[in-house]
């Protein structure tokens, strides 16, 4: 393990801007939050950080934040130590959970707030994004349903003008319409304004049209931080009903067979390979029926995690 983090960092200008978590630990008295976490969130790019209630996301985000001192290792932002730095802090917001919004107070207030802290503040396109959203900018906060307050909290995160907005279970509570505006909004201030999204969740299915690398927090340690369309480009869906059982044991002999599932006469296989390789091999072989499917986000994970030991579906239940 690392020693506890310093003020001793690469210059920025040494590294590829981006979020860098290097084997932290945090701990609450006896209890280990997080064990020796790492992995990289590079600028430009949606991260998705998936793993169950308890897994230790929203401990992680804060660390990133620096609201909490890891134990060991360091959180550097563009080469900055992100704790006691306001120059780190000044490029994050971080949305969490429960988000705090004063007592009594509007979401006017809150902008005022914000514009002390983020000096590059977008308040027209706040005001803009409120009126889109059918929001009262001057109504008591504690008035708002909790998909409202989600909504002011995203808008608020949008508009600080921070090159990072952190998102700890951001959909939960917003309807699907809403949902996928606000997905679409993050697209378009990725490519307007180049902020990067790092999306926490327990919801594998809220990730999947969005996020471009994912990582898998459980029991505070992360499992695997890969590129999506890289885990996509190695794994396959094939359904099939195969002329004998020699077709079968032929594929099993030429692909890694992850699962496998028979109903009736057709099987379905999680195959590891290249996609015109098993294309090739099915031409040949000429079964009765068979089709190549690409794996959503949660059966690849389910894949990737029974490699690593653990039973996806137990972790998830």
């Amino acid at each position: 393990m690392q020693a506890k983090a310093s003020w001793v960092s690469v210059s920025p200008e040494r590294r590829k801007p981006m979020i860098e978590i290097q084997n932290i630990t945090k701990k609450f008295e006896n209890l280990t939050a997080l064990s020796e976490v790492s992995a990289n969130m590079e600028e430009g790019h949606v991260f998705g950080l998936i793993g169950t209630n308890g897994a230790g996301k929203s401990t992680l985000l804060r660390t990133v934040c620096g609201i909490y001192a890891p134990d060991e290792g360091q959180v550097l932002i563009d080469g900055l130590p992100v704790y006691e730095n306001p120059e780190a802090k000044a490029k994050l917001f971080y949305i969490s959970d429960d988000q705090y919004f004063f007592p009594n107070g509007t979401p006017l207030d809150m902008v005022r707030f914000y514009q002390t802290v983020y000096p590059a503040f977008r308040t027209e396109r706040f005001e803009h994004l409120m009126n889109a959203l059918k929001l009262d900018k001057k109504q008591k906060i504690n008035t708002f349903s909790k998909g409202m307050k989600k909504q002011l909290s995203v808008m608020l995160g949008i508009c600080s003008g921070t090159k990072y907005l952190l998102c700890d279970e951001t959909f939960d509570g917003l309807d699907p319409v809403i949902r996928q505006a606000i997905k679409r909004l993050f697209i378009r201030e990725m490519e307007e304004n180049g902020l990067t999204p790092i999306i926490a969740s327990h919801n594998l299915r809220e990730l999947e049209d969005i996020c471009e690398h994912v990582g898998l927090l459980h029991k505070g340690g992360i499992l695997f931080s890969k590129d999506l369309e890289h885990m996509k480009l190695g794994i396959f869906k094939l359904q099939c009903v195969l002329k004998n059982q020699e077709q079968l044991a032929v594929l099993e002999q030429q692909f890694p067979v992850l699962q496998r599932e028979k109903r009736g006469s057709l099987f379905t296989l999680t195959l590891r390979g290249d996609k015109e390789a098993i294309n090739a091999l099915m031409q040949r072989m000429e079964p009765v029926f068979w089709e190549l499917l690409p794996l959503t986000l949660e059966e690849i994970f389910i894949s990737e995690t029974e490699v690593q030991g653990y039973d996806f579906k137990e972790l998830y239940l």
